[in-house]
């Protein structure tokens, strides 16, 4: 029973090779992502570098220039429309502040094999084990026993793999590119593809004339390469179209890719030629340690992902796609989803590199849906919920680290466009670290919230590990957000200070007219971001011992700022009026965020404000886009309601429809593969799943470490380890009918309050010493 629970949930599996590429395995090292497909006769690996994107600080220089009027005095005439009550006035001028678009991050090639004359396939099967992040299929063709094994390995930068056959076989491979592209053979046994990318690359949904384009200019694309070499028992032929391979019975491919990207603020120069040799760099250097390859890939991977494994009750002899649609209730399910939305981002994000984008980074479009970039108004920062919660804190370092180089950007922005201090970021951001307000809907280009909301980030770390010095390295990145923040607020009538112009991402109420509107005075979300940053900036120069007179003017504006309004509905109003809402149904929860990541509302802190958030989100309803149901999944959790929590992982874990090759399904769910459907696939839905699950079983952002806050009766027995609380403790947990235990290991000797429903103990933790709490059936 215990090994079915296990491969229950931590194995994909298939009886057929991918028939698009919502059907594909994913695979990565933080760097390099590829998709792999498992075909027979022709296969497809499609291959992704983290950095490989459209754009230049050039084009960014370009494109971010407002289309209107900007500065102090444009943003008075803003806040007086508003004052006025002329919210139309108020969009127009607010226009004015928008310029061009984000860039984005492009699909580099694939790498495709075909198989001449192969017969019949029999007793096929494709599998992703997530305990070794290694993918293999198997299967019998013309008496033949086939297999291929595939993974991306960190320590080597390089993907490898591997066919195998019990008779001679012949395959050919090939490289192919939607960019600029040539290939070149590399030696005897080598293979490479050198690329160009696009100078800009305009979002879908903008509808340009010419949204890919290419400069030869200051402006111009960064260049690429992908090179691959073979090593076989059979012959190889190497032209500059594909290498064949003949009468092999093993075929070991190494792979690795390079790009010119050399930073957000650096102009590109790296040529075509030299990112070959970069990439041929890490394959020459994987071949000198071939036989280690898979066990150094599979030791580093695993010192990440088994420090948390989630597993429940599951029997199911089902292939992933079939439990998907057939399953029901599976338990094991949720632990998959749990586990899976970890691989993810061990496998899309380590340090050094880039943070994971809408798509981790895994993308096949040249214009791929919002540009698969940065948005900074909720998905970004979903991507990393699960990273402190669920011991992935190296994994959380890509993003802490450009939240700095968004900083540096966003200086210029909050000069330039504002004429206040600190620095700003709205809702769209890339590789080249944009932090204008894209042209668009005000609903959604006209929130410069985002540098606030991403500091909650640098604030997490540091609770989740104790860290002063990482700390004392950042506080300059809070103190400017905090700035802009004191600027950026306004004295309202009242006497208490607010926002103007705000906005409510990326929802609209009913103005006057009775159309949709969007530009309004103090959004709840504004002010409890901007509270929240208060609050941490306050207590930042506390623990780092700072005399910084900023501090005084935090204390001061801080007690001005309201608490959240609650509607006539019971509801927690959205906006500083209750207003009523264009799209009742909406995806965003964004007035909610004092409950979940904050931890401005709690049931026992503010029980009325907790209310007025549950039914809020009893209004709104379950059904909505993946990663607005994953968001729910943790405010209900933080509402302590674990039939509500289950009932959102339910109805995330259904098939999300039609999963053909332009992405759209028929409505929110799981893809196949498992990747969350907006529709179409943004990843944060799978991350925002794996965070909810850990706040159904663990929470510690009230200062208590709370045991099974919303355990739902639908998980009778369960184990989980690894799961983090503030302060630096580890928590390991199993439960079923007979009663259950937290064990709890501390980084450093504390105190720290237990809690389980009415229970609650004070326990001190020694160092690296073990604690056993045990809770009575």
């Amino acid at each position: 029973m215990r090994d079915r629970m296990t491969a229950a949930a931590t194995e994909l599996t298939y009886d057929a090779p991918a028939a698009n590429w919502l059907e594909a395995l994913p695979l990565g090292n933080g760097r390099i992502g590829a998709m792999w497909f498992g075909g027979t006769r022709q296969d497809r690996i499609a291959l992704n570098d983290e950095t490989c994107w459209s754009g230049s600080p050039a084009t960014t220089r370009r494109l971010a220039t407002p289309i209107g009027e900007v500065g102090a005095a444009a943003l008075e005439r803003v806040r007086a429309a508003v004052a006025a009550g002329d919210v139309r006035l108020a969009e127009e001028l607010a226009h004015g502040f928008h310029s061009g678009h984000s860039q984005a991050y492009l699909p580099l090639g694939d790498l495709l094999l075909d198989f001449p004359g192969a017969g019949e396939v029999t007793q096929y099967r494709r599998r992703l084990d997530l305990d070794s992040a290694v993918a293999r299929a198997e299967y019998e063709v013309d008496g033949a026993v086939v297999w291929q094994e595939v993974y991306v390995s960190a320590p080597a930068q390089a993907l490898i793999l591997r066919l195998g056959a019990s008779r001679p076989i012949s395959v050919a491979l090939g490289l192919t590119s939607q960019l600029r592209a040539t290939t070149e053979a590399v030696g005897d046994d080598g293979l490479a593809l050198l690329a160009t990318c696009p100078s800009s690359v305009a979002p879908p949904h903008g509808r340009a004339d010419e949204p890919v384009q290419y400069s030869d200019g200051e402006d111009r694309g960064m260049t690429a390469a992908v090179v691959l070499r073979v090593r076989t028992d059979g012959a190889v032929v190497a032209t500059d179209e594909a290498l064949a391979v003949t009468d092999a019975t093993e075929v070991f491919v190494v792979l690795s890719t390079a790009t010119g990207y050399a930073g957000p603020h650096v102009a590109p120069r790296r040529t075509a030629a030299e990112c070959r040799e970069a990439a041929d760099a890490y394959v020459r250097a994987a071949f000198q340690h071939r036989a280690v390859l898979r066990d150094e890939h599979v030791a580093d991977y695993q010192g990440l992902f088994r420090r948390s494994v989630l597993t429940l009750p599951s029997t199911t002899d089902l292939t992933t796609d079939r439990r998907l649609v057939e399953a029901g209730d599976d338990p094991g399910l949720a632990a998959l989803i749990y586990n899976f939305g970890r691989y993810l981002m061990i496998s899309s994000s380590r340090p050094g590199g880039l943070p994971t984008n809408l798509q981790g980074i895994w993308n096949e479009h040249l214009q791929p849906p919002w540009s698969s970039n940065y948005t900074v108004n909720i998905n970004t920062e979903m991507n990393y919920w699960p990273a402190e919660t669920t011991s992935l804190s190296e994994c959380h370092e890509p993003l802490l680290r450009y939240v700095g180089d968004l900083a540096v950007a966003g200086r210029r922005t909050a000069t330039d466009l504002y004429g206040v201090r600190g620095w700003t970021a709205h809702h769209n951001a890339d590789a080249w670290c944009w932090t204008a307000p894209v042209d668009g809907n005000p609903k959604w280009s006209n929130w410069p919230m985002a540098g606030v909301w991403l500091c909650r980030h640098l604030w997490d770390h540091y609770a989740f590990t104790g860290d002063r010095e990482y700390l004392r390295d950042v506080w300059p990145i809070l103190r400017g957000a905090a700035e802009f923040c004191l600027d950026w607020l306004i004295e309202l009538p009242d006497g208490t200070l607010g926002t103007a112009p705000s906005t409510s991402p990326e929802n609209e109420f009913l103005a006057a007219d009775g159309e949709p509107a969007s530009v309004t005075t103090s959004a709840t979300m504004d002010l409890s971001l901007i509270a929240d940053l208060f609050d941490r900036c306050t207590r930042a120069a506390a623990d780092l011992g700072l005399a910084d007179p900023l501090t005084d003017e935090l204390t001061g504006a801080r007690k001005r700022i309201p608490e959240p309004r609650i509607g006539g509905r019971g509801q927690l109003q959205e906006w500083l009026e209750d207003l009523p809402e264009a799209e009742p149904l909406h995806r965003h929860t964004s007035h909610l965020i004092g409950l979940h990541p904050g931890d401005q509302i709690t049931p026992d802190g503010t029980p009325e404000l907790a209310a007025a958030a549950a039914r809020t989100l009893e209004l709104r309803g379950d059904k909505s886009t993946g990663w607005s149901l994953a968001w729910r999944i943790s405010l209900w959790a933080r509402l302590r309601d674990g039939a509500a929590a289950h009932r959102l992982v339910r109805e995330l874990l259904t098939p999300a429809g039609d999963s053909g090759t332009d992405y759209v399904g028929d409505g929110s769910g799981l893809y196949p593969n498992l990747f969350c459907a907006h529709p179409p696939f943004q990843i944060d839905g799978n991350f925002g799943a794996t965070a909810g699950i850990a706040e159904m079983l663990l929470q510690s952002h009230t200062g208590e470490l709370e045991i099974f806050p919303a355990l739902p009766s639908a998980w009778p027995e369960g184990a989980i380890t690894g799961l983090r609380a503030r302060g630096g403790i580890g928590v390991d947990l199993s439960w079923s009918a007979a009663g259950a235990t937290a064990v709890l290991t501390a980084d450093r000797d504390t105190t720290v309050s237990l809690r389980h429903r009415d229970r609650r103990e004070e326990v001190s933790l020694a160092a690296g010493s073990p604690y056993t709490w045990t809770i009575a059936g």
